[in-house]
């Protein structure tokens, strides 16, 4: 064992050479640090996430940028599939899919300090790198609520970000606190947003749920920007939309559609609770079908569905049957009673 003591190295501030941040999307996204996107369930954190792919891939300049040079772009993710979902969603949003690259996780899942990282990125001189979601990419042995944990990780990929001038954008989930403050609703230790030069933040406003805003919570390296919005139409084709650039966080996180709300998202909740409760499991095209009565389209009745976590997907022969967990009908029970 070798307990010869490390040598001491000091260096004088004065030495430091001043170092300018480069950026991917100012003041967004910086080049070589460490980005997270984070919000609920259904507000669109993927799909906003595979517009900037698709941009940067194109060369499309993104909301109050310039438009860029295409460069490529490693997209992984645990939670869709690349053919049925991403591939998809990128042709939908003008991608050059010759661009976006993906690391085989066949054989052997990735993590965000797997040498296959790094190689990857150098291979392919990727400016930007995404993990869907964080918590799929830490590593089997890491406790995303430990700090000691996270700053080892953190700390690696952030070393790694900079040596290659590479972008790194980790998309999280809020944890199921009802605080409106957003600090404290990152999924996991307070380190992995304290190690983050970045944070946005992705939800729906109360008022109009069909609205998905982006707003720039956290800040290290510049002003924070403005808010930014976009809308899915019914075929999940992306659109930037105005008039939403003083959202705040606040706004975001006190406007989350419960079963109560008025809108066709709270209407979709409401009645998806209400058919699941009263039946064991329901083919799905049966529930669109309800739902299209009461004038709400597909595409909330599945947004709706993502927000009540306890709805599962079962498929039986050739049909697919919606079902909800027992925790889910016991909550719809509840609820009924306060109702009452």
């Amino acid at each position: 064992m070798n307990n010869k003591p490390t040598e001491l190295v000091l260096s004088k501030i004065s030495d430091v050479e001043l170092q300018e941040v480069n950026w991917l999307w100012y003041p967004y996204i910086p080049l070589g640090k460490i980005t997270i996107i984070q919000g609920d369930p259904g507000h669109g954190k993927t799909h906003f996430l595979l517009k900037v792919a698709a941009a940067c891939s194109s060369g499309e300049a993104l909301p109050n940028a310039e438009p860029n040079i295409p460069f490529n772009v490693i997209y992984q993710t645990a939670e869709d599939g690349l053919g049925d979902t991403i591939k998809p969603r990128l042709m939908m949003s003008g991608a050059d899919q010759e661009h976006i690259f993906n690391i085989n996780e066949d054989e052997k899942p990735v993590t965000m300090l797997d040498p296959r990282v790094e190689e990857a990125i150098v291979r392919t001189n990727a400016k930007l790198i995404i993990f869907d979601p964080l918590q799929a990419y830490l590593g089997a042995k890491v406790d995303i609520n430990n700090a000691v944990d996270i700053r080892a990780v953190f700390s690696s990929l952030g070393r790694m970000a900079e040596r290659h001038n590479c972008a790194v954008v980790l998309i999280g989930h809020l944890n199921k606190s009802q605080s409106s403050n957003s600090a404290q609703r990152g999924i996991g230790s307070m380190d992995i947003r304290a190690n983050a030069r970045s944070v946005l933040l992705v939800g729906r406003l109360k008022e109009d749920p069909e609205i998905r805003v982006i707003v720039h919570d956290k800040s290290s390296l510049a002003i924070e920007g403005t808010s930014i919005a976009f809308k899915l139409d019914d075929n999940n084709v992306f659109e930037w939309v105005d008039g939403y650039e003083h959202v705040t966080a606040y706004d975001i996180l006190s406007s989350a559609p419960s079963p109560s709300d008025n809108s066709k998202l709270g209407q979709a909740v409401e009645l998806i609770r209400d058919l699941l409760t009263q039946n064991d499991r329901m083919q799905a095209n049966e529930v669109y079908a309800r739902g299209k009565e009461l004038g709400i389209s597909i595409r909330t009745m599945n947004e709706a569905k993502k927000l009540i976590n306890e709805v599962r997907s079962v498929k039986d022969g050739n049909c697919w049957y919606w079902t909800m967990t027992k925790e889910g009908c016991m909550y719809a029970s509840l609820s009924e009673e306060k109702k009452l």
